[in-house]
């Protein structure tokens, strides 16, 4: 029996849910060490008598190595393979995130910070891919959005769990409790996570027909003679054609600004909100709880687009998560100063900042051929968070120029009604035309099995 069959036509196997599950926690540690410099920022800078601008370069050193470890070292898992690629980069978060527990200035955290992130950017798109290619069609919209909300609960770990360590260590806590945790999950993921079956079959690397048998065996299928024939063509291994040539450059064009702009406005909400709300009420706590429930909404949006994924194509619930972001970050806007009512807008703006990464995350693997895919998802969040890198640090200057905060969520709620756009936009282009990203884009829909 051909796995890939068996995985996407099957129901969902003990072996595959464990791994997801696995996949999850290091999306919780992703997600907890992408913005735990959030929960930190306000105490380096007052330690070190940081100014608005110096805090939007700290914040932004690591979305900076993010889109570089996106863009240059998340393709090598087209070639390395999705396991080593995610051992490789767990590693290098450990030594990152050590390196930034023992910074001593400004620029050595910056420096520090942009290293780990480069991997933590790399790690993103192999994990999103073997989540992806483990889940049965029938519920990968449903399992990508459980994965998703891995990212916001880190968050919310991380704002949980920052200021008692703070209070209790110093600001330096929050880096070694991540390496810690990070040392600890390389062991897990050495020890029980499997090669993607698309990238054995359709790359075939030394080794690859035993592997593929010992993932039948923990899924309970008939172990295999050969390996099953790839559907590839020459032409779809080749990452010029496969992601810019015809309508895949239509679809890559639109995935990459949407991505882009929701990404721009996650990073603003996850990265000034809680200084911002710091500043207005002269409460640090206060701050540190608000972005708390930014992540706690972003859970909630995950699993919102979860749940509508089963009844709705997954990138149209994308498109309605992005529409819905913008009415939060008007409301918020409007309603900054009233305490009460901030703090119950901030779920609002994290279900859809945060659940909207984790809608993205879902809908991008399969838009991309098997042996270019690594590449393209990691290109495109290379490019998204190569945009994002100027969110925090404009946010600093446009402070500095005396922008209400109001008007700045004002303009990130227009940001995400144009994420919403083209992401509509996305899904016409499929009209007609197959879902199977293994097959020639052109081909009609319903033609040839996965």
């Amino acid at each position: 029996m051909d796995l890939r069959e068996a995985i996407l036509t099957q129901p969902m196997r003990p072996f595959q849910l464990r791994m997801i599950a696995l996949c999850i926690v290091l999306c919780m540690i992703d997600g907890y060490e992408v913005l735990v410099m959030a929960f930190v920022a306000p105490h380096v800078a007052r330690a070190w008598a940081l100014g608005p601008v110096e805090v939007g370069y700290l914040l932004s050193a690591g979305i900076f190595g993010m889109a570089l470890g996106a863009t240059f070292i998340s393709p090598l898992a087209d070639r390395i393979g999705r396991r080593r690629h995610i051992i490789a980069c767990l590693s290098l978060i450990v030594v990152g995130m050590g390196l930034s527990a023992i910074a001593t200035d400004l620029w050595q955290l910056v420096g520090f910070r942009a290293f780990a992130g480069l991997f933590i950017g790399a790690i993103v798109s192999s994990l999103n891919i073997i989540v992806s290619e483990y889940s049965s069609d029938k519920r990968r919209g449903t399992v990508m959005g459980i994965y998703g909300m891995g990212l916001p609960a880190g968050v919310a770990l991380g704002g949980a769990l920052t200021n008692p360590l703070i209070a209790e260590f110093g600001w330096r806590a929050p880096f070694v409790f991540g390496a810690a945790l990070t040392a600890l999950s390389l062991l897990w993921v050495v020890a029980a996570l499997p090669e993607s079956i698309e990238y054995l079959i359709e790359e075939a690397p030394a080794g690859a027909l035993a592997h593929y048998n010992r993932i039948a065996d923990k899924l309970g299928y008939p172990r295999a003679a050969q390996l099953p024939a790839p559907l590839e063509s020459a032409e779809m291994h080749h990452a010029g054609t496969a992601l810019f040539s015809g309508i895949m450059l239509h679809r890559t064009v639109l995935l990459w600004l949407g991505y882009a702009s929701l990404t721009v406005a996650f990073y603003f909400a996850n990265t000034w909100t809680a200084k911002l709300i710091a500043d207005a009420t002269g409460n640090t706590a206060l701050g540190g709880r608000t972005g708390v429930l930014i992540a706690v909404g972003g859970v909630l949006g995950s699993l919102l687009f979860a749940g509508l994924a089963l009844v709705i194509r997954p990138r149209v619930v994308t498109a309605l998560i992005m529409f819905a972001g913008s009415v939060a970050f008007a409301l918020f806007a409007n309603n900054f100063h009233e305490v009460g009512m901030a703090l119950v807008l901030a779920v609002f703006v994290g279900a859809c900042a945060n659940g909207g990464l984790a809608a993205f995350y879902a809908i991008s693997p399969f838009i991309y051929p098997t042996s270019v895919r690594g590449t393209g998802v990691g290109l495109m969040i290379g490019f998204g968070r190569g945009v994002a890198i100027l969110a925090p640090i404009f946010t600093g200057f446009l402070l500095k120029s005396d922008w209400k905060p109001q008007a700045v969520y004002q303009l990130f709620a227009g940001v995400l009604i144009f994420a919403g756009v083209t992401t509509l936009l996305l899904d016409r282009s499929y009209k007609g035309r197959t879902e199977n990203p293994d097959l020639p884009p052109d081909t009609p829909a319903g033609a040839g099995a996965h």
